[in-house]
């Protein structure tokens, strides 16, 4: 499919811009083509409230086993901020407030585009109200809002981008339904993308766990849980990929990063990605993530690039 012809435009903030008939233009401060582009600014969430709650069955585990210890985990993502420092990429928060003590998972309210942001539909009770603190954040950075999932659940970890118009919208079914993922189809379909759905079982909570884009045609991919068919599509687009096993994916491992021009932030656990990214020459800055993982999330659920340059 042909993605339509649209000019790049500034403008203040709105609550919904997006074309119901597509043509959407995109924006011109920010926003993104790709998951692979350098990334300039990202929006992340504090972990200043964080608490440990049942949120997937990974987490619940942890919670029954060896519940996170909170102060080691806001100490892990400092190191995080540090990483993202260290690269140059300006950093934009979250407000944190007691009320939203999972808002550390940036990518989940919210989902950025070329066209604006888009707000989610969160599946626990005790993190919708993420949804509206994201639309203050918007507003305080002065990006409009593209949408609002209205037809069903929808978390941000299951909108894919990867690459230039293409992308892969997971559906557990628990976390987002397949009415909030078919209405995304929707948008992104009438703006001329290709979309599709890749159905998960619910146990891997979102697609990023278990599919995520390194470079320009070069994606992570664990091939013990990833449906024979995605790998196939994104081989049939020349997509390399690199592997990433089971454990270190139920890890988070196959769960970080991408900054661009070869450079990646990735979890200490993930061995043998980190690994091979660095004997293809990637520069990878490795964090360790263990305890604040054994609270639903990783690396690139912590993350929502907010501008990424072309």
């Amino acid at each position: 499919m042909t993605r339509h012809e649209t000019f790049e435009t500034d403008e203040p903030f709105s609550l919904q811009r997006r074309r119901p008939e597509g043509g959407t233009p995109v924006l011109a401060q920010w926003g993104f083509r790709n998951e692979t582009d350098p990334l300039i600014d990202v929006l992340l969430g504090s972990p200043a409230f964080l608490r440990h709650m049942a949120t997937s069955s990974l987490s619940r585990k942890h919670l029954r086993e060896a519940p996170c210890n909170i102060q080691v985990a806001q100490a892990q993502h400092k190191e995080l901020v540090a990483a993202y420092e260290h690269f140059g990429v300006r950093v934009h928060w979250h407000e944190p407030t007691p009320e939203l003590p999972m808002q550390v998972y940036s990518r989940d309210s919210s989902v950025m585009t070329p066209y604006g942001a888009f707000i989610t539909a969160m599946a626990n009770w005790w993190r919708r109200g993420e949804n509206y603190a994201a639309i203050r954040t918007y507003e305080k950075l002065g990006i409009p809002i593209y949408d609002m999932v209205t037809a069903g659940t929808f978390e941000g970890g299951d909108f894919n981008v990867i690459e230039d118009g293409v992308v892969l919208i997971g559906c557990g079914g628990a976390r987002t339904q397949e009415e909030g993922a078919r209405q995304v189809q929707d948008w992104f379909e009438k703006e001329g993308w290709e979309t599709r759905i890749a159905f998960i079982d619910e146990y891997y909570v979102h697609i990023d766990l278990m599919v995520v884009p390194i470079a320009p045609k070069l994606t992570a991919v664990c091939l013990d849980c990833t449906e024979p068919g995605i790998v196939d599509w994104l081989k049939g687009k020349g997509h390399e990929i690199i592997d990433v096993p089971f454990r270190d994916t139920m890890a988070l491992g196959c769960n970080f990063m991408s900054l661009g021009r070869d450079r990646v932030i990735a979890p200490t656990i993930s061995q043998t990605l980190i690994g091979k990214l660095r004997a293809l020459g990637f520069e990878v800055a490795a964090v360790e993530m263990s305890e604040i993982s054994k609270t639903g999330g990783g690396i690139h659920c912590m993350a929502q690039a907010l501008r990424r340059e072309a």
